[in-house]
């Protein structure tokens, strides 16, 4: 992988300045934390270099001064929203999240669970925190929320909110996904702050859009292809600009919401806010540390003919509009770029036509693309990948890294023992039967470790993954695509 961005840099940079910030607040500082804290692919792939934990590394850096809120909607508890990235749900998000930070010596002071209207399924899940010993605050909706300023902020309004004790300067608040509720959580939390007498203070961090940025860079309208489902347009921030004569970057959300925020933080402290613009309210120094504009530019339009992969696939199971999808294809032509863009498609297209079946393909390190095709014994997910660690160890195509004599019983038990309609082997079952088989074959051995040069790879499927199989590709780290097509014409795959 060709590095656009200098982690290491960012890191310091980012850690320096979010210190000073903590500082012009008398020492207290809620961060609204934007993005994901951990596996943050979508940073790492359009600035090649970020580190997919490096909001991670950042907090260690300054975890003696950090405590950590983590929000959560109620409604998305009810509706078992799925976080796309990782096919799990919120709520379990949070769990993971919980576990993930305490495992790095970060402090977790309490889960916010945001626009609780006694939904049952958030109720249970209340439950279940306490009953293992973590500590939930309750957030209800405020009516008027948030134009109507002077009920917002009064007891009525956030001070009906339950109140987070904290005792660190820095208080990182953050969540699964967006709409969880972190701004009114931070604003709610001035408000009891600024009741008992501290004068704590607000930012947001979000990686993108890239304030320092041109409004349509590459990185930014990918950013504008990963929320398209969300509505944001990415906006020259018109109060900068007003302000200090600087063109900047900011979304619509956020400059839409800003005289609102800047009036409740007036209104919470009863002094003049020292923002004078939506940037002014960020802390984010990535495109200070973006090393070579070029590959960050390359890899940012690769990523948006991802993402209109990605959301055509949603179009195709009704998750989302095809307004939706439009969006993305009026940002590719922004971008300037076409599907032909990406270089392992067309290659899958043919060896789909070719073998009538369908097929995959990956594109190694060296440039090469190897293709792979299902058949009775695997599925294409699975060929792909044997292709492929043949190539890397240079083995012959004709070369067999596992005996038909061994994927058959497996099939078989799939079939016969598990009632399996479609006994086809998975790319995670030809795997692990590849490192058992590596016990005995030196050629099988040879072969699987080559498995972690995929890291950074593209792959194209003629059809939709199974869950399953995506979660595989996730986990070695492959940016895979798909066409909007289902694999088979049933309505029910076991």
């Amino acid at each position: 992988m060709n590095i656009g961005f200098d982690n290491n840099k960012y890191i310091k940079m980012q850690s320096k300045y979010i210190l000073e910030r903590i500082e012009k607040f008398n020492n207290k500082l809620y961060l609204e934390f934007g993005g994901k804290l951990f596996d943050d692919y979508h940073a790492s792939r359009v600035l090649p270099g970020f580190a997919i934990d490096a909001k991670i590394r950042l907090l260690q850096e300054l975890k003696d001064k950090t405590e950590i809120i983590i929000c959560i909607n109620a409604g998305d508890i009810e509706k078992n929203k799925i976080r796309a990235d990782l096919g799990i749900t919120y709520d379990q998000d949070v769990l993971r999240l919980i576990d993930n930070l305490r495992s790095m010596g970060l402090l977790v002071s309490g889960i916010v669970i945001a626009q609780y209207k006694e939904q049952p399924a958030a109720t249970i899940y209340i439950k279940k925190l306490e009953m293992r010993g973590e500590k939930t605050y309750i957030h209800r909706p405020i009516a008027g929320y948030p134009l109507d300023i002077d009920h917002v902020v009064s007891e009525n309004g956030y001070g009906q909110n339950d109140f987070v004790e904290t005792t660190r300067p820095l208080v990182v608040v953050t969540a699964p996904g967006p709409g969880s509720g972190k701004m009114a959580t931070c604003l709610s939390q001035l408000y009891h702050e600024n009741k008992r007498g501290i004068k704590a203070g607000y930012s947001k961090f979000e990686t993108f859009p890239i304030w320092n940025k041109p409004l349509k860079h590459p990185v930014n309208l990918a950013y504008e292809a990963a929320t398209a489902d969300l509505n944001d347009v990415n906006m020259i921030d018109p109060f900068h600009l007003e302000a200090y004569g600087i063109t900047t970057i900011n979304y619509n959300r956020d400059i839409e919401v800003f005289p609102v925020v800047k009036t409740i933080l007036e209104k919470i402290t009863g002094t003049e806010c020292i923002y004078k613009s939506p940037t002014d309210m960020g802390v984010n120094m990535a495109g200070n540390a973006i090393s070579d504009d070029e590959i960050v530019s390359l890899a940012s339009k690769q990523e948006i003919v991802r993402r209109y992969y990605k959301t055509a696939c949603d179009y195709k199971q009704g998750r989302v509009d095809i307004e939706t999808v439009e969006k993305i294809e009026f940002v590719m032509k922004q971008a300037n770029i076409s599907l032909e863009d990406r270089a392992v498609v067309l290659p899958a297209l043919e060896k789909a036509k070719l073998s009538e079946t369908t097929a995959m393909s990956i594109q190694l390190p060296n440039g090469k693309i190897v293709t792979g095709k299902s058949s009775p014994l695997m599925s294409c997910a699975a060929s792909v990948l044997l292709n492929a660690i043949k190539e890397l160890a240079g083995l012959s195509d004709e070369i067999l890294l596992i005996s038909a004599v061994v994927l058959e019983p497996i099939k078989k038990m799939k079939a016969v023992f598990l009632g399996a309609k479609n006994p086809t082997l998975t790319a995670e079952e030809v795997l692990i039967t590849l490192s058992i088989s590596a016990a005995t074959s030196p050629i099988a051995e040879i072969a699987l470790k080559k498995l972690s040069m995929l890291k950074h790879c593209e792959a194209h499927c003629t059809c939709m993954l199974p869950v399953d199989e995506e979660a595989i590709y996730r986990k070695l780290g492959i940016n895979y695509t798909s066409e909007p097509e289902y694999c088979s014409s049933g309505l029910y795959i076991q």
